[in-house]
């Protein structure tokens, strides 16, 4: 049987690291979404305020499993 996947673009956060926050947008995506598949890190940013790093950002692009109906 062949499956086909759906890919959506998600952003995590953290305080402390870019792989916090790549986590964080796997573990929030899937409380909502069902068989996930592949994370993809696209991009990587910080935030800044005052000349400080106050947060670190991922940008992933998760795949999951489509179903049809």
């Amino acid at each position: 049987m062949e499956s086909i996947y759906k890919i959506i673009d998600v952003v995590g956060t953290s305080r402390n690291s870019w792989e916090e926050a790549a986590k964080n947008a796997v573990e929030t995506a899937g409380k909502s979404l069902e068989d996930l598949r592949v994370a993809e890190v696209v991009k990587l940013d910080m935030a800044i305020d005052k000349n400080k790093v106050v947060a670190y950002r991922a940008r992933v692009n998760i795949s999951f499993k489509y179903r049809a109906g």
